[in-house]
């Protein structure tokens, strides 16, 4: 009878770390840069290719940087909710068009409309990259001294954006 006891209180524990995995919200990953400074970069403008948009011109402003795609179907579900956050100016958004051609971005901006303030080209992934972007979309809020405070994996949502990123821009921006 001893022996079955040892692999059934086994059993019973994985089952409990499977179970509470299972059950956390994908688009909550932890980011091992979340607390720490922005990557930098300087990337050039996808409306004006010929001029470039480093991000050390937003220290001093809280913002968010939002890397999106043209071929992203999720992208285009979070569009609408951008483009009526922007017309608010509560933060200026960044746009990264993320492993795209120009062309395509220019496309789906001037067909959907554009929540941007600016938006930047990352043609092959690499500012992506070093921002850790496991896909798009992918929203990060940056802080005043251009330290990421937040990263949310996928659309933003109504409320995500109510119960999360609009909090936390306004108390950043108290700061």
């Amino acid at each position: 009878m001893m022996r079955f006891i040892l692999p059934f209180v086994l059993f019973v524990i994985l089952s409990v770390f499977l179970y509470r995995g299972l059950g956390r919200d994908t688009a909550e990953i932890p980011s091992p840069l979340v607390g720490k400074a922005a990557p930098a970069f300087v990337l050039p403008l996808l409306h004006e290719p010929a001029k470039q948009f480093a991000s050390k011109e937003m220290l001093g402003k809280v913002w968010l940087l939002n890397v999106w795609a043209s071929w992203c179907s999720s992208c285009k579900d979070e569009h609408p909710l951008l483009m009526n956050f922007s017309q608010q100016h509560i933060v200026p958004v960044v746009g990264m068009d993320y492993k795209d051609k120009p062309v395509d971005g220019n496309e789906t901006l001037k067909a959907a409309g554009d929540p941007y303030n600016l938006v930047v080209s990352d043609i092959d992934g690499s500012v992506g990259f070093n921002f850790g972007v496991y896909g798009v979309p992918e929203t990060y809020v940056i802080d005043k001294q251009g330290i990421i405070r937040y990263k949310l994996i996928g659309p933003v949502t109504p409320q995500n954006l109510q119960k999360t990123i609009l909090p936390m821009v306004a108390r950043l921006q108290a700061q």
